[in-house]
């Protein structure tokens, strides 16, 4: 069992934001996120749709995000 919940994109954003990220450029729906530190990352999702958990496993491997910042 996956401790990551499926997830609104919106909220998975604004968890992202609160822990340091910040949105670089964006085009459409693609924002692209840097952080000092780390490496950007591409963020590609409407804020209605719904991330899975093991694609928030793979965002939470590039971006530092855990469970308890959702």
């Amino acid at each position: 069992m996956s401790k990551w919940p499926a997830t609104r994109a919106k909220l998975v954003l604004s968890a992202l934001l609160r822990i340091g990220w910040r949105v670089e450029r964006q085009t459409g729906s693609h924002k692209v996120l840097s952080r000092p530190g780390w490496p950007n990352l591409v963020f590609a999702f409407h804020d209605r749709d719904e991330i899975g958990p093991q694609m928030l496993a793979r965002i939470a491997k590039h971006s530092g995000l855990k469970p308890e910042d959702l």
